[in-house]
């Protein structure tokens, strides 16, 4: 096939947790026969960040990670039937802009022949529903929601018949245990501020924490507030600042251990969606210990993580992790062996393609064969 992917932003991971997931994907399909080309535009908010933050050699990094990926940046002059021309599949992300999203959606329901997919990996859909509420996905085969609940959120206002639930997952061809690195810091932090989203749970369960056991550590993100910053230097860690996905890898392996914070709009109203640093980290074969979320999907075994609900079991729980080196590698390995098994963008890239298949199928199903008779 020839899948045509348009995303935010490929080449930039700065604030932009989705590009992760979405590389490791693309990296997929084309190892599976596929041809891929992904479009982002110029002057996207993440690029122009990551430029402004002196990540022009990053950039030009992750680029030669995926060499076989045709990435093209675009402006306002693409000509969009060129870009279609002769697609078989074409995904659209959610941080697109509306109009490109309807541009794209009208071609479809104009005839074109390529299957048309809507991806959402946002808290949008209950915090800011006017904003999706401007994309029109009549056009479109299918919504691609990166959870159950997102999913049931769609069909129960409207905005899609066809919503197919499509989790996030670990790119093991980059996020994978580096043994030769030698473990440094006790705890490891990679995470971005936001909009205060979690502010609070960070500081209880990622600050306090640390300050009251005296661990060393680093915290890597980027829009933290001078208040923030001065919080972790007087907790004894180190702000790093923006950290490149493809470091990340690296960054886990120097550390014993690391902390699994969602968002508190995920947290309080998507449940069963965590970030993808807790996929990351597991591939990374670092401990997790996690603050409260509820994996009402069942996406992670008993034993593949640590769960506390306050700040007190979070300390304890790192102490743990800490001071019992066969605790931690069992644990690391039960998360380990669960990614390999079930959470890989190998796993999510095929899913991806029965989703595609069961579209196009349904399409040349005789209208008459849902009213027969089944064969007794």
């Amino acid at each position: 096939m020839k899948c045509v992917l348009f995303y935010h932003a490929f080449s930039s991971c700065w604030n932009n947790g989705n590009a992760h997931f979405l590389r490791g994907v693309a990296r997929e399909l084309q190892k599976l026969g596929h041809e891929i080309i992904v479009y982002e535009p110029v002057d996207g908010w993440s690029r122009r960040n990551a430029i402004d933050d002196g990540g022009e050699q990053s950039l030009s990094e992750v680029l030669r990670l995926f060499p076989l990926i045709d990435v093209r940046q675009y402006d306002r002059s693409l000509d969009l039937d060129e870009a279609l021309d002769g697609a078989d599949l074409v995904l659209v992300h959610e941080w697109n802009s509306p109009e490109i999203v309807a541009e794209i959606g009208s071609r479809r329901a104009q005839g074109s022949p390529f299957t048309l997919l809507f991806h959402d990996t946002h808290h949008r859909a209950v915090t800011a529903p006017r904003e999706l509420e401007r994309f029109e996905l009549d056009g479109f085969d299918g919504v691609l929601a990166f959870g159950g609940v997102l999913r049931e959120i769609y069909l129960r206002l409207g905005w899609a018949n066809r919503v197919f639930t499509w989790h996030e997952a670990a790119d093991v061809d980059l996020y994978r245990p580096l043994p030769n690195v030698r473990r440094r810091q006790d705890v490891v932090w990679i995470g971005n501020w936001g909009d205060d989203e979690r502010a609070a749970e960070l500081q209880r369960y990622l600050i306090e924490p640390i300050s009251s056991l005296r661990l060393r550590g680093t915290v890597y993100g980027v829009r933290y507030p001078q208040s923030a910053l001065e919080a972790i230097a007087a907790a004894g860690m180190e702000y790093g600042g923006w950290l490149p996905a493809h470091r990340a890898p690296v960054a886990f392996a120097r550390a014993r251990a690391t902390v699994h914070v969602p968002r508190g709009p995920y947290a309080r109203s998507l449940p069963g969606i965590p970030t993808i640093r807790m996929f990351e980290a597991m591939a990374c074969g670092i401990p997790v210990v996690s603050s409260p979320w509820e994996d009402i999907e069942h996406l992670f075994t008993p034993g593949t993580y640590l769960r506390v609900s306050n700040g007190e079991q979070m300390q304890a729980a790192l102490r743990a992790l800490l001071c019992d080196a066969d605790f931690a590698e069992a644990t690391t390995g039960a998360a380990y062996r669960l990614i390999v098994e079930r959470h890989t963008c190998r796993h999510r890239a095929i899913e991806l393609l029965d989703i595609v298949e069961g579209i196009r199928t349904s399409r040349h199903v005789p209208a008459a064969a849902f009213c027969e008779e089944p064969a007794s």
